[in-house]
């Protein structure tokens, strides 16, 4: 493919998935009461008694409730976004690659959606349940609903990046550019980056909020591990046959 030819694919693909993230806009939009209840549940039940979210712009609520709509769009549409990006890269592969079309749209779209899970039901609750304490009769907690909600889409998409490592890992153990013996080698080294990552992207700079990152980034490191041991059978007949060797 030409310059150009790659451009109008690019095009096409980009049309596609704007298509599929507007049709999932309007369904989410439908539901959007439901959507916005439940992603400030957990912020409601850390909420001291009397209190409640506040908006002090006129159109702060409004506008919040397209931004809700759209990120459920964008969930809805994400299969179809992956598919996108994959028919996208797929021309540049070989032809036994192309074969795991399927298996990259699921683990993609699944690593994102586990990564969203565990933020609303784990990591943006005990962010939330730490700022709630420093409440007091002398300070009262009333955080405004477009500051949290943009903490949530903060974390959220982290924690969706950060999901996608056992399937990245996946794909470079598939192409014997990784494998298991390199990670586990590698361990103390991931064990530092995943703190200085976690210290970045934390909204606050204390321990316990880093760890809320750094602990699902260590254990998907382990995941990945087991990944690349499970993925290269020959590599783990060569280790096996190194040990013996060295007895």
């Amino acid at each position: 493919m030409s310059f150009l030819e790659h451009l109008d694919e690019l095009r096409k693909r980009i049309i596609n998935a704007c298509i599929a993230i507007g049709i999932g806009f309007v369904v989410s939009f439908a539901f959007v009461d439901k959507i916005f209840n439940f992603i400030f549940a957990p912020t409601r039940k850390i909420l001291p008694a009397g209190v409640t979210l506040a908006y002090t712009r006129p159109a702060e609520a409004f506008s919040l409730y397209i931004q809700v709509a759209l990120i459920g769009g964008i969930l809805l549409a994400a299969p179809v976004v992956m598919y996108q990006v994959w028919l996208f890269i797929a021309p540049g592969l070989y032809s036994k690659e192309k074969r795991f079309a399927i298996p990259f749209v699921v683990l993609t779209t699944g690593g994102f959606f586990l990564g969203a899970a565990f933020n609303h039901f784990f990591a943006f609750p005990s962010m939330m349940w730490f700022f709630a304490s420093f409440n007091s009769t002398t300070l009262q907690f009333i955080p405004k609903v477009e500051d949290t909600f943009d903490l949530y889409l903060t974390m959220v998409l982290w924690m969706g990046v950060v999901f996608q490592l056992p399937t990245i890992v996946f794909f470079l153990a598939k192409m014997r550019l990784v494998t298991a013996k390199f990670l586990w080698k590698q361990f103390r080294y991931a064990i530092l980056l995943t703190f200085i990552i976690a210290a970045v992207i934390t909204p606050t700079g204390d321990p316990m909020n880093q760890l809320i990152f750094a602990a699902p980034m260590i254990a998907l490191y382990c995941v990945s591990i087991v990944i690349a041991w499970l993925v290269n059978p020959r590599n783990r007949v060569k280790e096996a046959d190194a040990s013996a060797d060295a007895r």
